[in-house]
């Protein structure tokens, strides 16, 4: 039985941020959708497609002093009519000593393929 889109997107959110946690390329890339689009929050730098994504954060986690990212949903809206839903929520970037670098808010747009959700998009704000 495949959870409800709420649950499973805030499983495939808690899969994403470990793997940033524990820089781990190969869990990263079957959650993001092959056409994946990042816009990142301070420069509004895009990101397009899952191989310059993986390519990204491989250099992220190359970093000597990298930031480690979590993404906390706060709300997930699914639509009724097409396999797709919208998840809403915090960011927070913090050195890998814990001290809080940067932070803000997300959007992410997610797609059902199959049995999975995969990010399709994501839009952030930094704020502090």
């Amino acid at each position: 039985m495949t959870p409800a889109p709420d649950l499973a997107i805030r499983m495939r959110r808690a899969a994403f941020n470990r793997a940033l946690a524990d820089a781990d390329l190969a869990a990263i890339g079957p959650i993001l959708a092959p056409n994946a689009i990042l816009v990142a929050g301070t420069d509004s730098a895009v990101i397009a497609g899952r191989k310059a994504q993986l390519q990204a954060w491989k250099r992220e986690f190359a970093a000597p002093g990298r930031t480690i990212y979590t993404r906390t949903p706060e709300r997930i809206e699914a639509s009724q009519i097409a396999p797709i839903a919208l998840e809403h929520g915090r960011w927070q970037g913090v050195s890998v000593d814990g001290a809080p670098l940067a932070s803000g808010s997300y959007t992410a747009k997610w797609r059902l393929m199959g049995a999975d959700w995969v990010i399709e998009a994501e839009l952030y704000l930094t704020l502090a």
